[in-house]
């Protein structure tokens, strides 16, 4: 009897530090993001330092995750409606992507936005080792992350955190 509680109690405690892992994973965020380099599908690189000053969306994601598909008219609705006020949004392909069938979908989907490869890996390195698409951080005007969402966001609660963003 003395043994299955103890053996109870490691579980249970494991449980907690597996649970306690999830949540620093999909809650906590990192300070701040440092210049990161983008390849363009165009061929070209820009930095997260030429956002200073804008609050930016970016998000990773590939044509062939089914919510990242549902989510991008979301993306082009909230870019259109904060774009004028300072706000900006950087789409990252993850590398297991195809670049043919990112700038396929990029133009049949009118996509307003910059559009990103990461063939290396190193931009998905560099926000925290992203694994999971979609994966979408929130950017203060500074370079602050102020969220990370993995999955869809809550639209409300995200353009509510973009309007306060761009009134700070």
């Amino acid at each position: 009897m003395r043994a299955k509680i103890i053996v109870g109690l490691a579980v249970g405690a494991y449980a907690l530090v597996v649970l306690a892992a999830v949540y620093a994973f999909v809650f906590l965020k990192p300070a701040s993001v440092h210049e990161v380099r983008f390849s363009s599908l165009s061929g070209g690189t820009f930095s997260t330092a030429e956002f200073r000053g804008k609050v930016v969306l970016v998000n990773f994601w590939a044509t062939y995750c089914a919510s990242c598909i549902a989510e991008m008219p979301k993306f082009v609705e909230t870019h259109k409606k904060f774009a004028a006020r300072g706000y900006d949004t950087i789409a990252v392909a993850v590398r297991q992507d195809s670049p043919q069938q990112v700038a396929e979908f990029a133009a049949s989907n009118h996509l307003p936005f910059r559009i990103a490869f990461d063939s290396s890996g190193a931009a998905a390195r560099q926000f925290g080792n992203v694994r999971i698409t979609p994966t979408t951080f929130l950017i203060d005007r500074e370079g602050r992350v102020l969220r990370r969402y993995i999955g869809e966001p809550n639209w409300t609660e995200f353009h509510q955190l973009v309007e306060k963003a761009l009134a700070s």
